[in-house]
């Protein structure tokens, strides 16, 4: 279900999926095919780890990644969640040939440190 609140999403994002909903900050996101894409790679990962799991690991994961890079930014665009989804976010046809669990190809440390924000 996806559902249009500034206040839910961070500043400085477009989004946040927080199983089984998907905020966005402006109603016109919606329709941005590649956008949606991204945060449907993020609601099949919560669900592949009983979506608690999720949220562990990935705080987990960004406490690592903070360390390694010293920054909020650069430890969020390199959570081995987030480079899957921003790796595959303009293949619409992903989710229905993704492998289980694959994110956790990314989980090596290739940097990452693109300018946009989602």
């Amino acid at each position: 279900m996806i559902l249009v609140s500034k206040y839910m999403v961070p500043k400085g994002y477009s989004g946040i999926t927080l199983f089984p909903f998907v905020f966005i900050k402006d109603g016109y996101l919606k329709l941005d095919r590649v956008f949606m894409n991204h945060e449907k790679i993020h609601l099949k990962q919560q669900l592949e780890l009983l979506i608690l799991f999720f949220y562990v690991l990935y705080g987990v994961e960004f406490l690592i990644r903070f360390y390694q890079y010293k920054t909020r930014y650069l430890a969020y665009k390199n959570i081995s969640f987030e480079r899957e989804a921003f790796v595959c976010e303009a293949d619409l046809d992903y989710l229905n040939r993704r492998p289980f669990w694959s994110f956790l190809k990314y989980l090596r440390r290739h940097d990452i440190s693109t300018k946009s924000k989602r």
